[in-house]
């Protein structure tokens, strides 16, 4: 199988690091050489500047790894030429063209993953399971939590010239870290509607929002809230749902997804020995392989993406005009 990599930032590298672990070598490159990492590893393989002529290399499978406001720039001409896609999130920096990429993948033929990598975090997969297995009873409100300090993520470069901090490359927090929309609806279902308010604090100089709250009101009538920063040091990130019958809380930093009854007999469900956050991605580009081999539908679908994208555009929309937003 033949894959082709657009972008060649950290997430770019990291699953071309990924598929050489999985054994895969048919790998070539579309880029546009304006990243600041140093590019000596891929001495030796292709790689093109111009998108067309890296579609003419007739790749099958397309890891769309770009800034998030040009990602349709290359996932539609991929999905016109057949190609099956790793998206990765959020699928853009707004739903506009996404009619034509979907138009696109019918008329090609191929298939999307949208990389929500948290979907493939063992603790969450239990979470999954725990409440859907309804031990728990009614789920009836939940609280995600996700504060990362982002001069701290890539020291190698200006952390004002990447895309998490740029409005015209798609970044914000509510954007770059929109995960927790995508595990809600996962673990919870549909969002119903929500209100939320941003903030640029003044602390990154940056010119998009580093803080949000955004509170949800889910379909089937569970309440949860989402808080979001860029500041927060040390990082934190957890997630906790209260159901009728007990609670769960997951701790993205060590991995302890913990089981509490209100019966008793809480449990704990560690991560995996030797768990690393590159396992998430590892998993996903293994499934995506599946996925464009025809061996699996995707866990992650496209239509998730635009549901997510949804949810943002919503947040944006409700913070501008002060107001709750319907999603349903």
């Amino acid at each position: 199988m033949k894959f082709l990599i657009a972008g060649f930032g950290s997430i770019g590298r990291r699953h071309f690091h990924n598929l050489k672990t999985l054994g895969e070598k048919d790998i070539l490159f579309y880029r546009t050489r304006s990243g600041s990492l140093p590019d000596e590893e891929l001495d030796g393989f292709v790689v093109e500047n111009d998108l067309a002529a890296a579609l003419a290399h007739k790749p099958d499978a397309v890891v769309v790894a770009n800034p998030t406001a040009l990602h349709l720039d290359v996932a539609i001409p991929a999905a016109e030429a057949g190609c099956h896609l790793l998206l990765e999130k959020p699928i853009s920096h707004s739903l506009d063209r996404v009619a034509e990429l979907q138009a696109a993948l019918v008329a090609g033929g191929g298939g999307a993953l949208v990389g929500f990598q948290y979907r493939f975090h063992p603790g969450l997969q239990q979470a999954a399971e725990v409440l859907a297995s309804g031990e728990l009873g009614e789920p009836l409100s939940a609280r995600a939590h996700w504060g990362e300090y982002l001069p701290g993520w890539h020291p190698w470069e200006d952390y004002r010239q990447g895309y998490s901090a740029r409005s015209d490359l798609g970044g914000g927090v509510v954007l770059t870290l929109c995960h927790p929309f995508d595990y809600l609806r996962w673990l919870l279902g549909d969002v119903g509607s929500l209100w939320a308010i941003t903030r640029r604090s003044g602390q990154l100089d940056i010119e998009v929002e580093d803080q949000a709250e955004v509170g949800l009101e889910m379909a089937n009538g569970a309440l949860a809230s989402v808080q979001l920063n860029y500041l927060q040091r040390p990082a934190a990130h957890w997630l906790e749902v209260v159901c009728s019958e007990g609670s769960l809380h997951w701790d993205a930093t060590n991995g302890l997804l913990r089981v509490q009854p209100a019966s008793g007999g809480s449990r704990e469900f560690p991560a995996p020995a030797g768990f690393d956050r590159n396992d998430m991605f590892l998993d996903e580009i293994r499934h995506f392989t599946a996925v464009a081999r025809g061996e699996a539908a995707p866990l992650c679908t496209l239509e998730d993406g635009i549901q997510a994208q949804r949810i943002v555009e919503a947040v944006h929309r409700s913070a501008a005009e002060g107001r709750r937003v319907e999603l349903v």
